[in-house]
């Protein structure tokens, strides 16, 4: 008989989008009697739990239960929901994304395969509205200029990472490093995924685990979304400084030396010039990958939608990850 399977799902006023992952995890290939879902709700205000209700009603033959994550994070949902679970494996979904019919199936057989401890899947990020903009965000989300190496965005080969979307995992790997950091709002599945590695696992990604997520709809959207990464991640870094990867340092040291030389251009000339030559090398960059794509993808609008998004992302990861260090400088340190 195979292993029983948890799936866990975090949520929150999700009514728009619920619904879509419901449906792909019934059309799941994996045996519906050795599965169960468990959505941790942070007591949404909207339909959700209404939409969840039909659906129990619709399919009883699926086991879905709601818990309540009365503290609204994502952790603490994540870790309620293992709490209540009962699978050998648990499998991570979120509320945003639609896995493959295939999905829990090939995530089971890597684990018998002995893959990894932690092993996820590539998202196919795709808009999260039907704008030129929202269409934008979604490939920049995608665009090596945006996310720099992470591998579960790109087309990467199988193999050992440093952290992938999601994931799944047996339940005996929380009982050897312990459930998802509730201290760390954002950033607690590469934590997580920090404690699998240092404790001798492998995190791996399998191309052929897949999932459909839908990115932020709008810039606003985007820059909060992108500044609490870089807000959260400055925090866990102080604890993994060993973890940082030139991806991530790039947006804060350009955010940086943009506020750097802005100031010094007040009052030094050479910096007036050094600042003109970044900007018209950031943009001069951003501009040709707009435009390679637009060609590409015979899409206009991404010659300024693509450079617009991708400068959203960068700024406001840079700024967030700036903002959360500067209590840092005033602290003692040991």
């Amino acid at each position: 008989m195979p292993p029983f399977v948890s799936i866990i799902v975090p949520c929150y006023n999700e009514e728009t989008t619920i619904r879509h992952l419901l449906d792909s995890i019934f059309a799941q290939t994996y045996p519906r009697a050795q599965m169960e879902l468990i959505i941790s709700d942070g007591l949404s205000t909207d339909r959700t739990r209404e939409v969840i209700v039909q659906f129990q009603k619709e399919h009883a033959e699926l086991s879905v239960r709601v818990v309540d994550n009365s503290a609204k994070t994502i952790p603490s949902g994540l870790n309620q929901a293992i709490r209540e679970s009962r699978g050998e494996i648990i499998v991570r979904l979120d509320a945003h994304c639609i896995p493959i019919p295939e999905y829990v199936e090939r995530c089971v057989s890597a684990h018998e395969s002995g893959k990894g401890e932690n092993v996820g899947g590539m998202w196919e990020i795709r808009a999260g509205a039907g704008t030129w903009i929202a269409e934008s965000i979604s490939f920049a989300a995608a665009h090596p200029l945006g996310v720099g190496d992470a591998m579960y965005r790109l087309n990467a080969k199988a193999g050992a990472v440093d952290t992938v979307p999601f994931g799944s995992f047996r339940r005996t790997l929380i009982d050897k490093i312990g459930l998802f950091d509730e201290t760390l709002l954002v950033n607690e599945d590469y934590e997580f995924n920090t404690r699998v590695r240092e404790s001798g696992g492998t995190v791996w990604l399998d191309p052929a685990i897949r999932s459909v997520y839908f990115s932020r709809s709008t810039l606003k959207k985007l820059a909060i979304q992108y500044w609490r990464y870089g807000f959260w991640k400055f925090k866990m870094l102080k604890r993994y400084p060993h973890t940082l990867r030139w991806r991530q340092a790039l947006p804060p040291v350009f955010v940086l030396s943009l506020f750097v030389l802005i100031v010094l251009s007040l009052f030094v000339g050479l910096a007036r010039y050094i600042l003109a030559a970044q900007l018209l090398t950031y943009f001069s960059a951003l501009g040709l990958a707009g435009l390679k794509l637009a060609i590409e993808k015979r899409k206009g609008f991404l010659f300024i939608g693509l450079p617009l998004a991708i400068m959203t992302m960068h700024i406001s990861w840079g700024a967030g990850f700036l903002w959360s260090g500067i209590p840092w400088l005033f602290v003692k340190h040991d």
